[in-house]
């Protein structure tokens, strides 16, 4: 009994750390009744798009509340570069959003959305 101990807690802890690590694509989509940041990025192109600059604000506040919600699940699986590169450009877009730059806000939500795809991957 002792020996299928040593032998099975190693294995199965190795394995449950690796179901953990490949996790980040499973884990950045949302859950429950949550919209999720592909669609509130989506919803702010449009936004920024039409020039309506405070319905953009208000999408950018939703778009922080559930990014700060995806990256508490995806800290582990996925790469910290990723994490901050997503993080500074929703940082860089509010900052689009209140100069009221479209060309800017729109480079900055394509780039956020690469930087979304390529999380957890």
């Amino acid at each position: 009994m002792r020996k299928f101990l040593v032998i099975s807690i190693p294995i199965v802890t190795i394995v449950f750390f690796v179901l953990l690590m490949q996790s980040g694509n499973f884990l950045k989509h949302p859950f429950g009744n949550e919209e999720g940041v592909p669609a509130k990025l989506e919803q702010m192109i449009q936004e920024v798009q039409k020039e309506n600059w405070d319905s953009a604000l208000n999408h950018w506040d939703g778009l922080a509340r559930d990014w700060d919600k995806v990256v508490k699940r995806v800290q582990f699986s996925a790469e910290r570069n990723e994490i901050n590169d997503f993080t500074v450009s929703i940082a860089r877009l509010r900052g689009a959003i209140e100069a009221q730059d479209k060309s800017s806000g729109l480079q900055l939500l394509y780039e956020a959305y690469e930087h979304w795809e390529d999380l957890g991957q």
